[in-house]
């Protein structure tokens, strides 16, 4: 078997191998791989129509619906360029984004097609009702780029991942190997469609497994256990602190009567903690560690239970070794045991930040990928995860700038300067905290200014705790000295989850 080298050729073997049946499954529709081919191939011909081509930038505010699954195919079939957004931006974040792009097309709908005045837009129904069409001969090539991924903020200049079809379609082939997953899995995913993670290890994984895939509006930790049990789904993907949300649900005694068998996450639970969770849903968590900038990173080797790692350097099912992994410090690579930061060199990195060359030079070196990331190689060319050597926050399986939420706040008449960190979590990765510095005279409330930041930013980058101080700590050259802060809470804050 050769590689599947980009996401058309990737969804082409499957309907070919297996075009009768079921592949995705939302709400109460069912698509056969071949039905989703022939939606797949009808909106492309729409999208031509409307003179989206090789390399044309299409926007989408990307909803976990057919409709948009469908579109993004599409647009990968025309070898043109996705960039799916948080639908629930704010008008403001989403004009910001299109501004930045300056996509060809924006594919929306009536929630958010105000926020995209003077764009040439489609509607994302009236494009997947489109009249059945022959589909376009696919046009893409391995290394032409497919996705772009917003990375952090948009009312400013976002990072955006410029990754490939390659990237793509060999995470399909990829993720299942990895998991040990077959034509008899069905993959649940409640993951945003404006991630990597969904598209490239559920979407395309259910298809370089010949398997399905379960796609779900959004995450309920009520309903989770219940949706796995309606679909039958025996795999789904945890990010941020997913498991323990479901943990905190009420325990049930049916709780492990589900046909869920494997979880994938990282960075890894405690041992005990793991095997608490695997005890009460009845299933096996897989542990590993990827990126937008590289699908191929991290995870457990076969048949193995490495708790508390991010697993080893992860390879592809039939071309072998692709991927090469070092720690590095100043400029060295460190001996095992040493911490280092994290560089991987692959076929699947990114092309780089679009529109950004010197932030791309920053990471991209000599064909490898500084990752940001500090770990430890442990015997066994095992990995443990250390810290974050990137300022971005990680909350709630989202990344954040903090350069954005200062800038919201700083939009008040009553602040004179803000610094926000991230901060322990009880549910893993961290919170978002405020240090606001009021103008003289000046007495803002910390829940006005919570307020005055939620109209302005999306609601996972709106600050959980606000403390108000009479000035913030800075370097010689004016730069506030974020390390001088405190690095957890202080109990002088304002939380905001207390005084909802």
């Amino acid at each position: 078997m050769t590689a599947a080298n980009t996401i058309p050729e990737l969804f082409d073997g499957a309907v070919a191998a297996s075009p009768d049946k079921d592949w995705l499954l939302w709400e109460d529709e069912r698509f056969t791989y071949a039905q989703a081919a022939e939606r797949i191939g009808s909106v492309a011909a729409a999208l031509a129509d409307a003179g989206i081509g090789k390399g044309d930038l299409v926007l989408a505010t990307a909803r976990n619906d057919p409709a948009y699954l469908f579109t993004w195919l599409a647009v990968a079939r025309l070898s043109a360029i996705f960039v799916p957004v948080n639908p629930t931006s704010t008008p403001q974040e989403l004009a910001g984004l299109a501004g930045q792009v300056k996509p060809r097309l924006v594919v929306t709908d009536t929630g958010s097609a105000h926020a995209f005045e003077g764009q040439a837009l489609l509607d994302v129904g009236e494009l997947a009702a489109a009249p059945q069409a022959a589909a376009p001969p696919a046009a893409a090539e391995p290394g032409d780029p497919v996705v772009l991924i917003p990375t952090s903020g948009t009312t400013g200049r976002s990072k955006l991942v410029t990754q490939t079809h390659r990237a793509y379609a060999w995470a399909g082939e990829g993720f299942p190997y990895w998991m040990g997953l077959d034509a008899d899995d069905r993959l649940m995913t409640s993951l945003p469609l404006f991630h990597i993670n969904a598209p490239a290890y559920s979407i395309l994984g259910s298809v370089g497994a010949r398997g399905s895939v379960v796609l779900l509006s959004r995450f309920s930790a009520s309903g989770f256990l219940d949706a796995a049990r309606r679909y039958g789904a025996t795999e789904f993907n945890a990010i941020g602190a997913m498991l323990e949300i479901l943990m905190a649900q009420p325990e049930r005694p049916d709780d492990a009567d589900n046909p869920l068998r494997r979880c994938y996450t990282g960075p890894s639970p405690a041992r005990e903690r793991q095997l608490e969770i695997e005890r009460r849903f009845g299933l096996e968590i897989i542990c590993g560690y990827g990126l937008s900038e590289s699908p191929y990173a991290l995870i457990w080797p076969h048949d193995t239970r490495p708790y508390g790692t991010l697993g080893t350097v992860r390879q592809h099912p039939t071309l072998g070794t692709v991927n090469e992994a070092r720690v590095v410090e100043d400029g060295h690579d460190v001996p095992d045991g040493e911490v280092g930061e994290l560089w991987l060199r692959n076929p699947t990195l990114m092309l780089g930040y679009w529109g950004m060359p010197e932030e791309t030079a920053a990471v991209l070196q000599d064909g490898w990928l500084r990752t940001g990331d500090l770990v430890r190689r442990e015997p066994g060319e095992l990995y443990t995860f250390v810290a974050r050597r990137k300022e971005v926050i990680r909350r709630r399986g989202e990344n954040l700038a903090p350069a954005e939420v200062e800038a919201a706040l700083a939009e008040h008449p009553d602040v004179a300067e803000a610094a926000v960190v991230g901060v322990p979590s009880a549910l893993t990765e961290e919170e978002v905290k405020a240090f606001v510095v009021p103008r003289p005279g000046s007495e803002p409330a910390p829940r006005e200014l919570r307020d005055f930041a939620a109209e302005r930013l999306t609601r996972f980058k709106v600050p959980r705790y606000l403390e108000l101080v009479d000035e913030l700590p800075h370097t010689p050259t004016g730069r506030v000295a974020k390390h001088q802060l405190p690095a957890g809470l202080t109990g002088d804050e304002w939380d905001g989850e207390e005084q909802r």
